[in-house]
């Protein structure tokens, strides 16, 4: 049985998937995107630092996923 999919993985999921699209919108929109890449990558290092990430409280909350913790405990 495949194991779902927890939050710690979606938060990377989420950010790599923002780094790749806001990369693509620097090349082929405008430079200006690059801020959304310097946005996420900020918020990557005090995630590091802190534990602390915006996108964290949405998927826990909204998409009602389980942390690995909880994962492992049921």
């Amino acid at each position: 049985m495949k194991k779902p999919m927890s939050v710690e993985r979606a938060v990377e999921a989420f950010a790599g998937f923002m780094v790749l699209l806001s990369v693509s919108l620097t090349v082929f929109v405008s430079p200006a995107w690059i801020w959304l890449t310097v946005f996420v990558g900020f918020n990557l290092f005090q995630q590091s630092f802190t534990g602390l990430c915006p996108a964290t409280f949405v998927i826990k909350k909204v998409l009602g996923m389980k942390t690995e913790a909880e994962l492992a405990a049921t």
